[in-house]
């Protein structure tokens, strides 16, 4: 028995006013094949995200990054969708700073053209992806915490109203 497909969206409000809080939200059924074969750099209608009500119906949203299963993030200059082993400097991927043990204490060197060679995914994204970093560029007209935490709220009315 096959799970059903899903991403899982890490939407990032960079309204000041909210603080740059971050949400994370779940994609599944057919918003799912909405986002494969979306590049890193697309823009993607907020409908998309989200179930139900938590929908982010008149958002825009801006593809930022993403990783897979194992944490391997996805490299925006890196076409494909695939695992590719790429020697690369500091960035997307790897921190450059090497650990030094002397007199039996550890110590953090940044040294200047430092390399490693890193297995990093594609800007593609497709099934083997699991995270995707989504930033808003146009805002609806509620908040993402309105919409996140209404959710929460309308779910506890209910249960008030009853008793």
């Amino acid at each position: 028995m096959a799970g059903e497909q899903s991403f899982k969206a890490v939407v990032n409000d960079t309204n000041p006013k909210s603080g740059g809080r971050s949400f994370a939200m779940d994609i599944t059924g057919a918003n799912y094949n909405h986002f494969l074969g979306k590049k890193i750099g697309d823009s993607v209608d907020g409908m998309f995200v989200g179930d139900g009500d938590s929908t982010l119906t008149g958002y825009k949203l801006e593809i930022t990054g993403g990783s897979d299963a194992t944490g391997r993030p996805m490299r925006p200059d890196l076409d494909g969708s695939g695992v590719k082993s790429v020697l690369i400097t500091a960035g997307v991927g790897y921190k450059g700073k090497k650990f030094v043990n002397k007199n039996s204490k550890e110590y953090r060197y940044k040294y200047d053209g430092l390399r490693r060679r890193r297995n990093l995914r594609g800007n593609v994204i497709s099934q083997d992806t699991r995270q995707i970093n989504l930033k808003v560029v146009d805002s609806g007209k509620r908040s993402l915490a309105a919409i996140i935490d209404g959710e929460e709220a309308a779910v506890e009315q209910p249960s008030g109203e009853e008793e």
